[in-house]
């Protein structure tokens, strides 16, 4: 797949879920139909300024849904990208 510069079917998934979560967080969508993801208002250094919780769950299940998958993701994009005009800063 390198030699035809092709990316790998998991980055797609992960870039499409942060493509959706930017439009969650944003409002692009209807509020009524979104599923509800917990902004969190903390001032550290690192990170960006809309961190989500990371909710726990007791069984195994719940951990490879949309709203917990992204988590960890999203909050390790640096400031710039999270605060960006439009959602073409990830396709790019």
């Amino acid at each position: 797949m390198q030699a035809c510069g092709l990316t790998t079917l998991n980055f797609h998934r992960i870039r499409g879920d942060i493509i959706e979560t930017y439009k969650i967080i944003t409002g692009k969508y209807d509020t009524d139909v979104v599923p509800f993801m917990n902004i969190v208002n903390t001032f550290r250094t690192t990170g960006n300024d809309r961190r989500l919780q990371k909710v726990r769950f007791k069984y195994d299940l719940h951990k490879y849904y949309f709203t917990n998958r992204v988590v960890n993701i999203w909050n390790s994009l640096p400031n710039w990208v999270v605060k960006a005009e439009n959602a073409n800063i990830f396709k790019t």
